[in-house]
C-alpha cells in the first residue's frame, strides 16, 4: 500500500472505538499523524498505545462534542502539536433516543442534534478556515448514515440528523472546492459496532435486513474504513460533494 497519507495530519472524532478507531488504524498504517478524540481519556490511550506500535504520532484528545469549548481545544491542541490539519473526520455520534417521531421529547432532539449535525458543522468551519490558510487543499470526510438517505423506523431524530449531515457535505464541498478542499460523506447501513449493538443483536432485525441485503453479510467497521482511506487519498482526487452509501444494496 505505500504510505499515501505520510506526513498529513489526520483529526478523527469519536476514534476510541468502532468505526472511528478502524478509520484510524488504517490512516496510521498510510503514515498519516493521528489525533483521535472522544469523551474517554483512558480509553483514548489505551488506543493511541496501539496506533503507536505502527510506528506513526498519536495524539489522543478528550473532547465532548455538545460543549464548544473543548472542540475549540481540540482544533488548537491539534495545530500547536502538529502545525496544520489535512483530513477531518467528523465521525462522533449518538442515539440515545428510540422510537415514533411523534413521541420524542425536546431534549432528545436537542442531545442529537447538537452531537450528530452541529459539532459536525463548527469543527468542519474552524478545520475548513485552516485548510484555506495552509493553500494545499485538505479533506473533510463525514460520517453520515444510510438512514439519513432513507429513513429507518424508529430512528426518525437519527435520520433527520443525518440527512443534515448530507446537506452539510454538499455547501462545505461548493464552498470549499475552490481551495482544493474536497469533502465528502460516508453514508453506512448497519455496522456491527458497539454503538449499533441494540440492532444487530436482535436477530429477527438482522434475519430482515439481511432479506433485502443482496450481499448478505453485515458491515464491518473496517469496510467504512477502506472507503474513507479511498476518500482521503488521490485514489478519489476529482471526488467531492458525495454521499457514498455503503449498505450492500440493501436500497436497491
Amino acid at each position: 500500500m505505500g504510505y499515501p497519507l505520510k506526513d498529513k495530519v489526520a483529526l478523527i472524532t469519536g476514534g476510541c472505538r468502532g468505526i472511528g478507531k478502524s478509520i484510524a488504524e488504517k490512516f496510521a498504517e498510510a503514515g498519516a499523524k493521528i489525533v483521535i478524540s472522544c469523551r474517554n481519556q483512558p480509553h483514548l490511550d489505551e488506543v493511541a498505545s496501539e496506533l503507536q506500535k505502527k510506528q506513526v504520532q498519536v495524539l489522543p484528545l478528550a473532547a465532548h462534542n455538545r460543549k464548544i469549548e473543548q472542540l475549540d481545544q481540540l482544533f488548537e491542541k491539534t495545530v500547536q502539536e502538529f502545525g496544520r490539519i489535512d483530513i477531518l473526520v467528523n465521525n462522533a455520534a449518538v442515539n440515545p433516543a428510540m422510537g415514533p417521531l411523534v413521541e420524542m421529547e425536546e431534549k432528545a432532539y436537542d442531545v442529537i442534534m447538537l452531537t450528530n449535525l452541529k459539532c459536525y458543522t463548527y469543527l468542519s468551519q474552524l478545520v475548513g478556515k485552516r485548510m484555506v490558510e495552509q493553500g494545499e487543499g485538505g479533506n473533510i470526510i463525514n460520517i453520515s448514515s444510510a438512514g439519513g438517505v432513507s429513513p429507518d423506523q424508529g430512528l426518525g431524530l437519527y435520520c433527520i440528523s443525518k440527512a443534515g449531515i448530507n446537506m452539510l457535505t454538499k455547501v462545505l464541498a461548493s464552498e470549499l472546492g475552490p481551495y482544493r478542499i474536497r469533502v465528502n460523506a460516508i453514508a453506512p447501513g448497519l455496522v456491527k459496532t458497539k454503538f449499533s449493538e441494540a440492532l444487530w443483536s436482535n436477530e429477527d432485525l438482522v434475519e430482515k435486513e439481511m432479506a433485502h441485503t443482496p450481499l448478505k453479510y453485515m458491515l464491518m467497521p473496517e469496510d467504512i474504513a477502506n472507503t474513507a482511506y479511498y476518500l482521503a487519498t488521490d485514489q478519489s482526487s476529482y471526488t467531492t460533494g458525495q454521499i457514498l452509501v455503503i449498505d450492500g444494496g440493501t436500497q436497491l
